[in-house]
């Protein structure tokens, strides 16, 4: 790769842990300055990932800086910064980049500890559900919360679990299960629930606790070893409501063991006689699970019990049918450098993720000075009505005439009244059920303030951090000039025939064959098999016909490779002089090597059809090159030497 094409990406992807310099302008193009911090940084995070040490050699790395910056220059001059393809990209990678800053990392870094943690390990829990709305009515959260803590009591004096469950949850599943959940782990289950569950001791009832479905009350059964996660196939005939019918699948699934024992293949097996038509095609195999994923618990003890690959479990019944298992592979939980940045993802797509918002926008609160429009609220307090609880209400025509500032953060961020009621509309979906209006209005005010408390921060990490507004720029440039080097340099040197075939002429020197051979090579390890191949050579067998003889019960004794070689490649660079015919047998690291040459030809110019590819990259250079000394001239250029001389001797030392 060029020089200045590799500085594209250099620029863009070293991190920057130099402190920061002393600003002063180094040179300015058109007026426009650049400066020493940048350059000095630019300098000493690219010095360790350069080979070639021109580039280390100051003078000679600020004129390769200079011309990265007149390609910039260039690129805005012509406009390609209004590109809706560039604004696009520049806008996904912002937010993508964002992601690390707004958030509070402390907060973060301990919840993804702890779930590390919890993933250790799996819970088994029994529950008891009252069902509550999130944002039930005062009334309706108390008298669920009264029924919950009569369940306790009943609980507390000794009742029993499941038959409490079987007379109060509210869980439609307690008819088929009595409460029990099965085993889980974390994420498995809401946070709430996780988190009562995992600090829960074995054999003890939880106090009763809130989430999203209601209250609840929970048993921990049983705490284990994570087992981790598994990958089976299987081989299903379905259970049947007739006896008789299910006798004959019973009879069906042990003829098909019988046949695996005696060697038949398990995937071919599955594929014609297993009725889970979702996994039969593939050979049975189902996608890696973990506890509590699949609704059979049978079938997943089975799995976790297998202990060998491609181990095959006896005939099984579940409720579904019955079933043979064989193990693909066992997954155990990785480890939490491996997990990191997944578990991150996990909890920003979690409830998590709302104690991450939650603790920033607390963090914001203290940090900005925000001020609201108390009477402008009241009015669009008097705006909203009681359709917002069925999800019908819409913004009224007359809000148009409320054009004030409902909200103002560090007196440079005005919000319009506008954008708050839209903000209300868009609640509609979240099924808040607070009344009265009036105290909506307040609640979804103060979501509001956190949520554009939030977007200023985005808005504005350039000024917060230095390292981000260098990573934007650079990213911002480098992709200007992909699109720039795109227009200019990389498309004209793949259209332009004429200008490519006059590069080519001028420079045939550079493209010339040596001498080639149209070549069979002949090798193996032993050197009688290369003597008798090459005895065949000689009476004039094929290829196929020498490995036919020579490659036997199951053995490879010889390989072949042909086609057209320069004189230097590989073994022929043994030979001394190579004429058409069979050569004399020649070793080198540990093989033993006959050749067929049936063609020779002479040292020459190669084609453009030949080499077409290094052509039109050599010609890719040399435009640029040329083209970095016309911006030379287009842009008027002014170095300040004293300052370059403070930077020399800052780099040096």
């Amino acid at each position: 790769m060029k020089i200045s094409r590799l500085l594209i990406f250099v620029f863009l992807i070293a991190p920057s842990f130099l402190l920061a310099q002393t600003k002063e302008v180094l040179f300015t193009i058109d007026n426009h300055p650049y400066y020493t911090d940048e350059f000095m940084r630019v300098y000493n995070k690219n010095l360790d990932l350069v080979k070639d040490d021109s580039q280390k050699d100051l003078d000679k790395y600020l004129d390769l800086f200079l011309g990265y910056k007149l390609k910039v220059e260039k690129a805005n001059k012509i406009g390609l910064q209004n590109g809706t393809n560039y604004q696009n990209e520049l806008k996904s990678y912002r937010n993508q980049l964002s992601k690390n800053y707004v958030n509070d990392s402390k907060v973060t870094n301990e919840l993804v500890h702890e779930a590390y943690d919890r993933m250790q390990q799996e819970v088994r829990a029994s529950h008891i559900l009252v069902l509550v709305d999130e944002g039930a009515s005062p009334q309706d959260t108390l008298k669920a919360y009264n029924k919950v803590l009569d369940v306790k009591k009943r609980l507390d004096a000794g009742e029993d679990f499941i038959k409490v469950a079987q007379q109060f949850s509210e869980d439609p599943s307690v008819k088929e299960n009595n409460g029990d959940l099965g085993y889980f782990s974390a994420f498995r289950m809401v946070y709430p629930f996780e988190n009562a569950a995992y600090k829960t001791k074995l054999g003890q009832i939880s106090k009763p606790f809130r989430t999203r479905f209601g209250y609840h009350i929970i048993k921990v059964v049983d705490k284990r070893v994570n087992r981790g996660e598994v990958t089976v196939a299987h081989i299903m005939i379905l259970k049947q409501n007739d006896a008789a019918q299910n006798e004959k699948a019973k009879t069906t699934i042990d003829d098909i063991y019988k046949k695996i024992q005696q060697g038949e293949n398990f995937e071919s097996l599955a594929q014609q006689f297993s009725e889970d038509k979702s996994s039969s095609a593939k050979g049975g195999v189902l996608q890696r699970f973990g506890s509590g994923q699949l609704s059979s618990e049978e079938f997943e003890n089975v799995a976790f019990e297998l202990k060998d690959k491609n181990q095959i479990s006896v005939p099984f019944q579940s409720q579904f049918g019955w079933h043979i298992v064989k193990l693909i592979e066992k997954h155990p939980v990785r480890t939490f450098d491996d997990m990191k940045f997944e578990l991150e993802e996990k909890i920003r797509k979690d409830e998590r993720s709302l104690l991450i918002t939650n603790s920033l926008a607390k963090k914001l609160r203290a940090k900005y000075t925000f001020t609201k429009d108390s009477k402008l609220i009241a009015t669009i307090k008097g705006l909203v009505n009681d359709e917002f609880y069925t999800q019908t209400w819409v913004v009224p025509e007359k809000s148009k005439d409320l054009n004030g500032v409902v909200l103002t953060i560090n007196k440079d961020r005005k919000i319009n009244s506008k954008v708050f009621l839209d903000f209300i509309a868009s609640k509609q979906k979240s099924n808040i059920k607070t009344k009265p209006v009036a105290r909506l209005v307040d609640e979804l005010f103060e979501k509001f303030v956190d949520e554009q408390l939030i977007t200023y921060y985005n808005d504005n990490l350039e000024n917060e951090f230095s390292e981000f507004k260098n990573v934007m720029d650079e990213y911002r440039d480098g992709l200007l000039l992909f699109d720039l080097m795109e227009k200019e340099i990389w498309n004209r040197a793949k259209n332009d025939t004429i200008g490519l075939n006059d590069y080519f002429k001028n420079n045939i020197k550079n493209y010339q064959w040596k001498k080639r051979y149209s070549a069979d090579i002949l090798s193996s390890t032993d050197s009688k098999v290369v003597e008798k191949a090459q005895k065949f050579l000689k009476k004039g067998k094929s290829l196929e016909y020498i490995k036919e003889q020579l490659n036997n019960d199951g053995k490879v004794n010889i390989m072949s490779k042909s086609g057209m070689y320069e004189e230097d490649y590989d073994v022929l660079s043994q030979f001394k002089d190579l004429p058409k015919g069979v050569t004399t047998i020649v070793s080198k690291d540990q093989y033993f090597f006959v050749v067929n040459i049936s063609d020779v030809k002479p040292a020459g110019s190669k084609e453009l059809s030949e080499c077409k590819g290094k052509v039109i990259s050599d010609y890719q250079q040399y435009l640029e090159n040329n083209w970095v000394d016309e911006l030379k001239k287009e842009f008027t250029i002014k170095v300040n030497q004293d300052v370059f001389a403070k930077v020399k001797n800052q780099l040096h030392n």
